[in-house]
C-alpha cells in the first residue's frame, strides 16, 4: 500500500524543496520510479547474519520472506538485505560465506515482494554481481566504493543504482563533522563516475554510527541538509544505533522511539530515504513528518 499523495503533482524536475534548493532527477529502481522530493521512502532492513547489532538476524530464508512480506504490506517502499554484520568490531567473513549466507535469504525475499526494490548490503564486488543476477536491484556499500577495487566497475557494468556511504572508520577527525563526510562522499562520487557510474544512478548515505561518537552523530542530524548541496538524494540510517541507546540507555531493540526522534528530524532536514528496522512504526512517523514538512496527506 501507498500512503502518500503529493498535493498538489509535482513536476518530476526541478522541483523546488521546502528546506532549500530543487529535487534532484528521479531513479529507477527496479520497477519502481522514485520521484525524489514528493515524500520520504522507507528502506526496511533484513539482516541474513547471525551477529546483528540490532538482535533482529534472520537466517532462515522462510523467516526472512515473511519479515520482508510484512515491511511491503506495513508500507516499505524497498527492502534492504545483508549477509555481513557492519557493526563496531564485526567479524569480516569472506565472499562465499557471505554468498552462502544471502544467497537462500534474497532469493525467498524476491519471490515474496517481486515488485518491490531489493538493495543489496555489502562491500564485495563479487557479492554484489552474484546479487544482481539473483533479482537485487541496487548496491548498498558501507565503504563508499573504497573497500573492494572492483565494486565500482561492477555497478557501472552491471547499471544499477548504488547507495555510497561515508564510512569515518579508521579516518582522522578534521574537526569538521560535514566536511568529513563531504568530502568522504565526494571521494565515492569520483570513484563512480570514473568507472562509468553516471551520478543520476548515485544516493548518498552520511553515514550516522560508522566511525563517530554521539556528539558527531547528532551534529550530523542537525546540520545534515548541508549534505543536499551535492545534489544527491540523502539516505539515512539511525535506527536502534547505539548513539540513541547513549542517550535513552536501553538496549537495541528497545530504541524505537528514539529512532522515532532522529527519523522526524532528518525528514525535517530534507532526508529522501530512511533506513529502518521497525517499518510499522516509522510509516507512521514519515507520514506526518511529511505532512508537515512537506505538506504531503493522503
Amino acid at each position: 500500500m501507498k500512503w502518500f499523495r503529493p498535493d498538489p503533482t509535482p513536476p518530476a524536475v526541478g522541483r523546488m524543496l521546502p528546506f532549500g534548493g530543487e529535487a534532484p532527477a528521479p531513479m529507477q529502481i527496479g520497477k519502481t520510479r522514485f520521484v525524489w522530493g514528493t515524500r520520504t521512502f522507507v528502506m526496511g532492513v533484513i539482516n541474513a547474519t547471525p551477529d546483528s547489532f540490532s538482535g533482529d538476524g534472520i537466517p532462515d530464508p522462510a523467516g526472512a520472506a515473511a519479515r520482508a512480506r510484512a515491511m511491503v504490506e506495513a508500507g516499505a517502499d524497498i527492502i534492504d538485505i545483508g549477509a555481513e554484520s557492519t557493526r563496531p568490531e564485526f567479524a569480516p567473513v569472506d565472499a562465499d560465506d557471505e554468498w552462502d549466507r544471502l544467497s537462500l535469504v534474497l532469493g525467498a525475499v524476491r519471490r515474496a515482494v517481486r515488485g518491490t526494490p531489493i538493495t543489496v548490503d555489502t562491500t564485495k564486488a563479487s557479492v554484489a554481481l552474484r546479487a544482481i543476477n539473483a533479482g537485487a536491484d541496487a548496491v548498498n556499500d558501507v565503504t563508499g566504493l573504497q573497500g573492494d577495487p572492483d565494486m565500482a566497475a561492477t555497478v557501472a557494468k552491471a547499471d544499477v543504482p548504488v547507495v555510497i556511504m561515508h564510512n569515518q572508520r579508521g579516518r582522522e577527525f578534521g574537526g569538521d563533522v560535514i566536511e568529513d563526510i563531504r568530502n568522504g562522499l565526494r571521494r565515492g562520487i569520483a570513484l563512480a563516475e570514473m568507472a562509468g557510474v553516471p551520478r543520476d544512478r548515485i544516493i548518498l548515505d552520511p553515514g550516522f554510527g560508522f566511525g563517530w561518537g554521539p556528539v558527531q552523530n547528532y551534529n550530523m542530524l542537525r546540520r545534515l541538509g548541508e549534505l543536499r548541496d551535492l545534489g544527491r538524494p540523502l539516505l539515512i540510517g539511525t535506527s536502534r544505533k547505539s548513539a540513541i541507546g547513549y542517550v535513552v540507555d536501553r538496549p537495541a531493540p528497545q530504541r524505537v522511539w528514539g529512532t522515532a526522534a532522529t527519523v522526524a528530524l532528518s525528514i525535517q532536514q530534507g532526508v529522501d530515504i530512511v533506513r529502518v528496522h521497525d517499518v510499522e512504526e516509522m510509516v507512521q512517523v514519515v507520514r506526518v513528518s511529511d505532512a508537515v514538512v512537506r505538506g504531503v496527506l493522503p
